[in-house]
């Protein structure tokens, strides 16, 4: 490959129409810039210069070779100016991706990461955690906000990062002739003989909901099959059964009582920021702050322990 500081002192050549005139306005001295070019000339096997007692002047060979130089140059310069805006976040692009519930802190963090970084290029797909994490490991996708359940295997994260973002409890989603009298937490098993709401078979909350209610010390009767929270909760509201769900997805919703379940114990959803562990770029790092700082004021505002709707 040829050396960018000789083909630099090549082109100087051509511009001044000196040794002494590249050499200079490279910094270096001219018997420097003359051995260089020698060896540039021994490098490419072609004579470049034709030197005279006090003068020199470029080949045809040597002509053609400098002015592919400044091309050669001037690319280089773009791309160590390209470089340094993505350093300094003046540029380059930001891909992102985020599972559905998590839109609620998610959005807001990229609207402030856009509001700081105009000229980063920034795009965004909704992607459930099983496309997520293959999309991150494919390059398809910078950053992406996915979540893991302690009853399902972990996937296969070599190569990569997870952040933690927060842990959000799983509740019951109850109707009215369902709702218990005080505010105590509920054991699942008190809601065996009930029937059950619950994502499709295909889903990988459904296998969630179904563990979950066996370490309870039941099978739960699943009589309706929605991947649609909404369309859960307006079936939990019209008195069709109950619903295990994620506390980032428990909107208020009328007719709709979100209580918090005792037994069995640590029923928890893990969210993360899952990134490539090698070569994170100053963007990825901004963004991954702007998401914990969003994900924790929406914590930190409080869920009450049972809402009605």
């Amino acid at each position: 490959m040829l050396d960018p500081r000789r083909l630099r002192l090549l082109r100087d050549v051509a511009a001044t129409g000196s040794i002494a005139g590249a050499a200079q306005r490279d910094g270096c001295t001219a018997a420097a810039a003359s051995q260089q070019l020698a060896a540039l000339e021994r490098q490419t096997g072609v004579t470049l210069l034709e030197r005279g007692a006090r003068s020199v002047r470029l080949t045809e060979a040597g002509r053609v070779l400098a002015e592919h130089a400044g091309r050669v140059l001037s690319e280089l310069d773009s791309a160590e100016q390209a470089l340094l805006a993505v350093a300094g976040l003046r540029g380059g692009r930001l891909r992102v991706s985020a599972f559905g519930t998590a839109a609620g802190f998610t959005v807001p963090a990229l609207a402030a990461f856009q509001r700081h970084h105009p000229a980063v290029e920034l795009t965004f797909v909704e992607l459930e955690p099983e496309q997520a994490v293959p999309a991150v490991h494919a390059g398809e996708v910078d950053i992406a906000v996915t979540h893991q359940y302690s009853q399902l295997p972990k996937p296969d994260l070599r190569g990569l990062r997870q952040t933690p973002l927060r842990s959000e409890r799983l509740l019951l989603a109850v109707p009215p002739s369902l709702r218990p009298g005080d505010e105590r937490p509920v054991r699942l098993s008190d809601y065996a003989g009930a029937r059950w709401i619950a994502p499709r078979p295909v889903a990988g909350f459904q296998a969630v909901v179904e563990l979950t209610c066996r370490a309870a010390g039941f099978e739960p009767t699943v009589a309706f099959r929605t991947d649609n929270f909404d369309t859960m909760f307006t079936l939990v509201a019209a008195d069709f059964g109950v619903a295990l769900v994620p506390e980032l997805a428990a909107t208020p919703t009328p007719g709709v009582t979100f209580l918090e379940v005792a037994r069995p114990a640590r029923l928890v959803r893990e969210v993360h920021a899952t990134t490539r562990a090698a070569g994170v770029s100053p963007a990825v790092e901004d963004l991954l702050g702007l998401l914990a700082e969003r994900v924790s004021s929406r914590a930190g505002s409080g869920r009450p322990r049972r809402h009605r709707g």
